[in-house]
């Protein structure tokens, strides 16, 4: 890549990135915006009065509450996400995804979205009416085996609702990466390759799945445009977080942050629900004050999630090159990866330390060598 063209690439994922840092905090500001008027203003109140006039059976009023709702914030979230998941993409020539077929995925993942949060919150309310005490405690139980549930049946049921993948092909490949998880002692069913090509011109790969179902699925993007060296080191990078048991650690920092933000709900609840005018947390009309809980816990934790996140992905990144050796291929496909997904390379230390879950670019490169 001569100077030029590394230089008009660098500006266009600086343009790139700056506004996808812009979108994630005008999308988290207006979803608050839009739960405190919904909520402060009575329209949540008169929703559910609506629903409680069509039938007060909780198995008819929850289902209908939250379908309302889910249909209420899809049509006020539309322009945001149109523009920020569709047009911008386009707009850096990072996807070729037709507006039928995302419109498509939209649908799904309404749907999918809803399916989750109905089971979810059914058992919020059934478990906040009979536990009085430690409902907090309970609910949080729930909702973390319910999240591992989740991440077993993602690669199986979930994944192949928005993407086609099959074993690899690539035998010559194949054999290398289970070799590479043999020598990192990682158990795996098998490698596939799914065709994000169809929606995302973006290079990706994943190792996913829990117990007998970790696999390892190579995006096509990838797979025909990196050797077989470069795909080594993303997957050793992979495989390092299991190694060292990453993922158990990430599980028991999400339960904390699951267990944390209910309590507090259980301990400030009172006074909350006092300033909107409700009586109680289980009046269905109350639910987007939990949503204002988790939004604004969200954010608060954010840049501590961030940095934990990135400890990792250094210590992953120091296994895997130990273990491959392959500086050189580290370093060109942090490179390849860098200007295909328009990565920022070298973010401003704020912006790192709110947004970045993974070490920047530069970073990586500056370790290995």
């Amino acid at each position: 890549m001569n100077s030029q063209v590394k230089e008009d690439t660098l500006g266009k994922a600086k343009e790139y990135s700056s506004l996808k840092y812009a979108l994630v905090i005008i999308d988290t500001i207006y979803l608050l915006v839009l739960l405190f008027v919904f909520v402060g203003l009575g329209f949540s109140k008169n929703l559910a009065l609506f629903v409680l006039s069509l039938s007060a059976n909780n198995y008819f009023v929850i289902p209908a509450y939250l379908f309302l709702l889910s249909v209420i914030y899809l049509f006020f979230s539309f322009p945001l996400n149109f523009y920020g998941s569709y047009y911008v993409e386009h707009k850096f020539n990072l996807s070729n995804q037709k507006l039928s077929n995302w419109f498509i995925d939209q649908l799904k993942s309404f749907i999918l979205s809803y399916i989750i949060g109905l089971v979810l919150l059914s058992a919020f309310y059934f478990i906040l009416n009979r536990f009085q005490q430690n409902w907090w405690l309970v609910i949080s139980l729930f909702w973390i085996l319910f999240s591992l549930i989740l991440a077993k049946l993602t690669p199986t049921i979930i994944i192949p609702l928005f993407f086609k993948y099959k074993k690899l092909s690539d035998e010559s490949l194949r054999e290398r990466i289970m070799n590479l998880a043999k020598k990192m002692g990682v158990s795996l069913l098998d490698c596939f390759e799914i065709d994000l090509s169809s929606k995302s011109l973006k290079a990706n790969a994943a190792f996913v799945g829990l117990g007998r179902s970790r696999r390892v699925l190579l995006a096509d993007t990838l797979k025909d445009k990196y050797s077989q060296e470069e795909i080594e080191v993303i997957l050793a990078h992979e495989f390092a977080h299991y190694k060292l048991k990453h993922l158990t650690k990430l599980i028991i920092v999400n339960s904390l942050a699951t267990f944390l933000v209910f309590y507090l709900i259980f301990i400030t609840n009172h006074f909350v629900l006092n300033l909107f005018g409700f009586d109680s947390l289980s009046q269905i009309s109350a639910l987007p004050i939990v949503f204002i809980y988790f939004v604004l816990f969200g954010v608060i934790s954010q840049p501590l999630t961030c940095f934990y996140s990135r400890v990792l992905e250094r210590e992953a990144d120091k296994l895997a090159l130990k273990t491959t050796g392959m500086k050189e291929a580290f370093i060109s496909t942090m490179d390849k990866l860098a200007t295909q997904n328009l990565a920022d390379r070298n973010p401003h230390p704020i912006i790192k330390f709110f947004f970045f879950d993974h070490p920047p670019i530069d970073e990586r490169i500056k370790l290995a060598k």
